[in-house]
C-alpha cells in the first residue's frame, strides 16, 4: 500500500498538460524539419534570422573546427612516447630485466627459511626510462661512446669523446624536450579543452535552442494557416451557391 500512495502521490505532481505540450512542441519542430529538408516548404515560409546572428553563428562555426582541429593534432603531447621509435627493442629488454627482478625478489622473500637454494640476491629494480625520441639518443651516444672507449688502443678516441660530447649536448636537449612537453599541457591542453567544453559548448547548445524555436515557431505558422484557409474555402463557398426566393 506504502508503494501505491508514493506512485500515487509521485503521478499528482506531474504536469500532464505541459508535458503533453513539450512534446507536442517537438514533434511538430521534428515534422518542420523533416519538411524543410525534403524541400517541401517554400523558402519565404521559412524564419529569417538576422545576418547579425548568421555571422555570429558562422565566427562559432569556425572557432569550434580551429578548437577541434588543433586539439587532435596537440593531443600527442598527453604522451610521452610519441616520438619514441625504438619502443620495440627497448621494451622488450625493460621486461627482461622487470621479470628478472621479481623473479629474484620472489625467491628472495618465499624461499628465505628452506632448504631450498636461492640462485641470487635480489637485483635493484630498473631505472625507470624515459620514452621520447631525446633520450633515445642519448641512451645510444651514451652506450656506443662507453662502448668504443673500452675497445680503443689509446685512453683518448676521437669517435668514444665525439659521442660523449654528443650525448650531453642531447641529455640537455631531452630535459627541455619534458619541459616543452609539460608546458603544452598545462598552458595549451588544458586551457583549449577547457574553452571547447565551456563556452563554445554553451554557444552551440543556444544555437541548437534557437533552431528549434524557429522551427517550433513556422510549424505554428503552418498549423494556424490550415484552419484559416479552410475558413476562407468555406465562406467562398457558400457566397457562390444561390440564394432562394
Amino acid at each position: 500500500m506504502d508503494g501505491w500512495h508514493k506512485l500515487s502521490s509521485s503521478l499528482s505532481n506531474i504536469n500532464f498538460a505541459q508535458a503533453g505540450s513539450k512534446i507536442s512542441k517537438g514533434f511538430n519542430s521534428s515534422v518542420q524539419a523533416t519538411k524543410e529538408r525534403l524541400r517541401q516548404v517554400a523558402p519565404d515560409e521559412i524564419t529569417e534570422l538576422p545576418q547579425e546572428y548568421k555571422d555570429l553563428e558562422a565566427h562559432v562555426d569556425a572557432l569550434h573546427t580551429a578548437y577541434l582541429t588543433l586539439l587532435k593534432i596537440t593531443k600527442v603531447y598527453k604522451h610521452e612516447s610519441y616520438d619514441y621509435l625504438t619502443h620495440v627493442q627497448e621494451s622488450i629488454h625493460e621486461l627482461s630485466s622487470f621479470l628478472s627482478y621479481n623473479i629474484s625478489s620472489f625467491a628472495a622473500t618465499n624461499l628465505k627459511g628452506t632448504n631450498l637454494p636461492i640462485s641470487v640476491s635480489p637485483a635493484a629494480p630498473p631505472p625507470t626510462q624515459h620514452k621520447t625520441l631525446p633520450h633515445t639518443l642519448l641512451r645510444a651516444a651514451t652506450t656506443t661512446s662507453n662502448a668504443v672507449q673500452a675497445t680503443a688502443p689509446g685512453p683518448d678516441d676521437a669517435l668514444a669523446k665525439a659521442l660523449a660530447l654528443y650525448a650531453a649536448a642531447y641529455k640537455r636537449v631531452a630535459l627541455a624536450h619534458l619541459d616543452h612537453n609539460t608546458a603544452v599541457q598545462l598552458n595549451f591542453l588544458h586551457p583549449w579543452q577547457t574553452t571547447l567544453n565551456t563556452s563554445i559548448a554553451i554557444a552551440i547548445k543556444a544555437r541548437q535552442a534557437i533552431r528549434v524555436s524557429r522551427l517550433e515557431l513556422d510549424a505554428a505558422k503552418q498549423t494556424s494557416v490550415v484552419p484559416f484557409l479552410v475558413v476562407l474555402t468555406s465562406a467562398h463557398h457558400s457566397q457562390q451557391q444561390p440564394q432562394e426566393c
